[in-house]
């Protein structure tokens, strides 16, 4: 699932060219990944897609067509084509690992690369990794609120396409869904598939009846009976049951019923209490319905007996926020083997960023419980942390320590381990339990502590300072 080329702005492309006339796009770059706010407006971000990203990286290359489709613009000397026919990424690639609890404003990744390449990789980086991180950390909230029962991921007829409906399966799943119900995901990713029937397929038969004796014997030891197409209580359920009593007959059992509309805080207590009291207490029950992290934290808070919850118009699509604030900015620049910072400044206070080369440092107590960031410029030794304005912050209960970003991709190569995505998965489950409660919360979180190393605020501080001096001197 690695990117093609040309998915990118025209203006990489343009600025790429550019630095080609002016003999810059050889000098050595730096860009970090940030991101600005917790999306859903929560305590933290789940990190996904670097795999995609790793990918794209190691395997980008212009095909023929591309270079004749760029032609065609008619904007793009022969000697830059040329140069594009050639081009392979051959920079490094720094990162969080895959799954790990990310926050706003330090570098969740890093690319070190001749400037071309560096710069030329922005767009489909972004797009990688701002959805899928979305997605991972929907899917974590969904999950959290469903307090231990299953979440089946149900998106891929309302996700954003093709290649959105796959990187949201995958990031779901990371994010702690139990299954999709996308079989080329499951088929891609390895991730466990899971379904039952449309309502079409009751439609299908004389009666209701009808159609779920023949589901049921099609599948007799894994069917779920949607019950709600005509009446959930006095048709679908007391069908469900009768069906599921021929079953027991004949050596089998039903696996559970689904429910799809109506006040799943009533019907779903009526059905639990329909099935137990005809001996069925092991047939389980499904929801789905347009759910997100809060309408099932309604129903876990309330009692309401669910067993399994099949979300996807509000994962898949990451409702309740149009897109993860990530960015990519330039943070130092080598030419004539010279390492500059660079520092970008707005009129927006929220729209700089962080000088120099960095890494990130996080602090965990003697339990492995998360404290703290500490954003801190690579290969110095590490002064006392302050926060974002430049006040001293007093640790406590520091215990130990460990930087983030590791080497992914060098010399344009993949490098170390690949995780299996049940690897992932774990890191997210870990991470997540590592994190305090109150960050996790869905109402009003704190704000996480992410720091900056002395050294790196006053080179900030510096930056601004020689910065604004210029411009009052203009």
């Amino acid at each position: 699932m690695s990117a093609p080329a040309l998915l990118t702005d025209l203006y990489e492309l343009t600025m790429m060219e550019g630095y080609h006339r002016t003999g810059r796009i050889g000098d050595t770059a730096v860009f970090d990944v940030f991101f600005r706010s917790n999306p859903f407006g929560g305590g933290y971000a789940v990190f996904a897609g670097l795999e995609q990203a790793a990918s794209y990286l190691t395997r980008l290359s212009f095909s023929s067509d591309d270079i004749a489709c760029l032609n065609g613009l008619g904007i793009f000397s022969r000697d830059f084509l040329d140069y594009l026919a050639a081009f392979r990424f051959s920079g490094d690639l720094y990162a969080f690992a895959e799954g790990s609890i990310v926050f706003p404003e330090e570098p969740i990744a890093r690319v070190e690369a001749p400037l071309g390449e560096a710069q030329f990789v922005e767009a489909a980086l972004l797009n990688i990794l701002n959805f899928q991180t979305l997605i991972a950390t929907k899917a974590s909230r969904v999950v959290l609120a469903a307090g231990g029962r299953p979440v089946v991921e149900f998106g891929l007829r309302r996700a954003q396409g093709e290649d959105g409906a796959l990187s949201a399966s995958r990031a779901a799943y990371i994010g702690g869904c139990d299954g999709t119900s996308n079989v080329l995901a499951g088929k891609r990713f390895g991730i466990p598939v899971r379904g039952t029937h449309a309502h079409s397929w009751v439609m299908a038969f004389d009666d209701e009846l009808s159609a779920f004796r023949a589901y049921a014997e099609t599948y007799p030891d894994s069917s779920i009976l949607l019950v709600d197409t005509y009446d959930s209580v006095e048709s679908g359920i007391p069908n469900a049951i009768r069906v599921a009593r021929e079953l027991e007959e004949r050596g089998h059992r039903l696996s559970g019923i689904r429910l799809d509309s109506g006040d799943p805080f009533r019907l779903c207590r009526l059905a639990r209490t329909m099935l137990d009291e005809a001996g069925l207490g092991y047939v389980k029950i499904v929801l789905s319905n347009d759910l997100d992290e809060y309408s099932i934290k309604s129903l876990t808070d309330s009692g309401v007996p669910v067993d399994i919850f099949g979300v996807g118009t509000r994962l898949v699509t990451g409702h309740g926020e149009g897109a993860l604030s990530g960015v990519y900015k330039m943070a130092s620049l080598a030419g004539n083997g010279t390492q500059t910072p660079r520092l970008k400044l707005s009129d927006e206070l929220p729209k700089g960023s962080l000088p120099g080369i960095k890494n990130v440092l996080r602090c965990f107590d003697d339990t492995g419980l998360m404290l703290y960031d500490v954003i801190r410029l690579a290969g110095v030794a590490a002064g006392e942390p302050v926060d974002m304005r430049g006040n001293r912050v007093s640790p406590h209960g520091f215990h130990h320590a460990a930087e983030q970003l590791r080497p992914i991709v060098v010399d344009g190569a993949r490098v170390g381990d690949v995780s299996s995505l049940e690897e992932l998965r774990e890191r997210c489950r870990s991470g997540l339990a590592a994190l305090s409660e109150c960050f996790r919360r869905f109402d009003s979180p704190p704000e996480y502590p992410v720091l900056l190393d002395q050294g790196l605020f006053d080179l900030r501080l510096r930056m601004i300072a020689e910065i604004q001096s210029g411009l009052r001197k203009d």
